[in-house]
């Protein structure tokens, strides 16, 4: 799974980017509202909370920011914000790659038109639902910074493989984990416990099997997934793609 690791990379140095300007902020905030109208506001009885909370600590959001979410998420009112998710599936073209596109939004016909303008400028087309999604599944992903741990990379893959990892992908900067759902809290608990410092928790879809495409194709889908990762709506994006180092 060495493309969907590089990806992960890419999506944190990214993230740590948008952090300073305030727009990952704004989508965590989100996750936080649909994650508080799924499973109620208390973290230890809704483990996707608990980890979005991890990942606002991550990105150093501050305390008052998170409190005003749950505030505004468990307040209501007429003037509460209406959000809805949003899963959509893009043919980028002419790579023929996969791509699964998450969205939280408040206007479901102002983020599809968003989408379709990228689209248009980049290339690639809107399909029907199911016609991608049958390529990937979903999977937790732990994300190890390497720098951020004292433990060599053979030390850390046999932990993840007693914890309960099905698959591992080490590159020179992140240890990437893939667990099932339900394996996720479990396996990052146990790598804990051993004193490994985990840089994020989460779920995702991952390709069943990656396309392989040049370096120039790469870097057109590349550019795509930026950019609809850029949006404000969007929360996630995924592809097929195995880009290589």
């Amino acid at each position: 799974m060495s493309g969907h690791s590089h990806w992960a990379t890419i999506k944190h140095k990214k993230g740590a980017e948008d952090a300073k300007r305030g727009k990952v902020f704004s989508k965590i905030s989100r996750e936080i509202a649909i994650a508080i109208k799924e499973g109620g506001a208390n973290p230890d009885s809704n483990n996707k909370l608990k980890m979005i909370f991890e990942k606002a600590r991550s990105v150093n959001m501050p305390k008052d920011n998170i409190e005003r979410v749950i505030k505004k998420a468990t307040g209501g009112g007429a003037d509460a914000e209406v959000l809805e998710e949003v899963m959509l599936e893009v043919l980028k073209q002419p790579e023929d790659a996969a791509v699964l596109v998450e969205a939280i939004t408040d206007n479901k016909n102002r983020t599809l038109g968003d989408i379709k303008k990228i689209l248009a400028k980049l290339g690639g087309k809107l399909v029907p639902e199911g016609t991608l999604k049958w390529m990937f599944e979903r999977k937790g992903l732990i994300v190890i910074d390497l720098s951020q741990n004292s433990k060599p990379a053979d030390e850390l893959e046999m932990l993840a493989i007693d914890a309960g990892a099905q698959d591992i992908a080490i590159d020179s900067t992140f240890c990437s984990i893939f667990t099932s759902i339900p394996e996720l809290e479990k396996t990052k608990k146990a790598l804990e416990d051993a004193g490994v410092k985990i840089e994020s928790a989460s779920f995702g879809w991952f390709a069943k099997d990656v396309k392989q495409i040049d370096l120039r194709a790469q870097e057109n889908v590349k550019k795509l997934l930026e950019e609809l990762d850029d949006n404000d709506d969007i929360q996630n994006v995924y592809t097929n793609v195995d880009f290589q180092e």
